[in-house]
């Protein structure tokens, strides 16, 4: 198995706390690297702490184990911190689809609540942060005064 072969198998492998997107989507699949019968695999959390990355390194060994690769080496790295700017933009898109705005592109204060958050249902930007927590740490909670909606923001880190 090579390099590119982990890197689809690991595609399918989903964030428990936002089911829509794939490690790969949200930039926490750092390195992948095959030395002959030994996978190494580099994961950052999106905040350190964050709780899902255990289910996640149980995913990967799952699913790589599906395809008969048992020799897995799983290290969590916290430097440099991840970034929003690791999340790729078909992963933004999926957020935005799923009912979650993605993080701003530019202006990323400490909770990114210097630029508008467009609502993801109707894309208005007549928005406005209710809490600076939303259903997870890494999300807020915001509400569109068009459509009236409650939604998550994923904040900008």
């Amino acid at each position: 198995m090579d390099k590119e072969q982990v890197i689809t198998i690991l595609s399918e492998v989903k964030d428990p706390e936002i089911p829509v997107l794939s490690i790969s989507d949200i930039g926490i699949l750092r390195q992948v690297e095959v030395r002959g019968e030994k996978i190494m695999i580099q994961i950052t959390p999106t905040y350190s702490g964050c709780p899902a990355m255990e289910t996640i390194r149980d995913d990967i060994r799952s699913a790589l184990a599906r395809h008969g690769l048992l020799n897995v080496e799983i290290q969590q790295v916290l430097s440099p911190a991840w970034t929003t700017e690791w999340m790729s933009e078909s992963g933004k898109q999926k957020l935005q689809a799923y009912g979650i705005a993605p993080p701003v592109k530019q202006g990323c204060g400490l909770t990114g609540e210097d630029q508008p958050v467009s609502c993801p249902h109707c894309l208005s930007k007549n928005t406005e942060p209710i809490s600076r927590f939303g259903s997870t740490a890494c999300k807020a909670l915001y509400r569109c005064l068009d459509c009236r909606e409650p939604f998550d923001y994923f904040k900008c880190h």
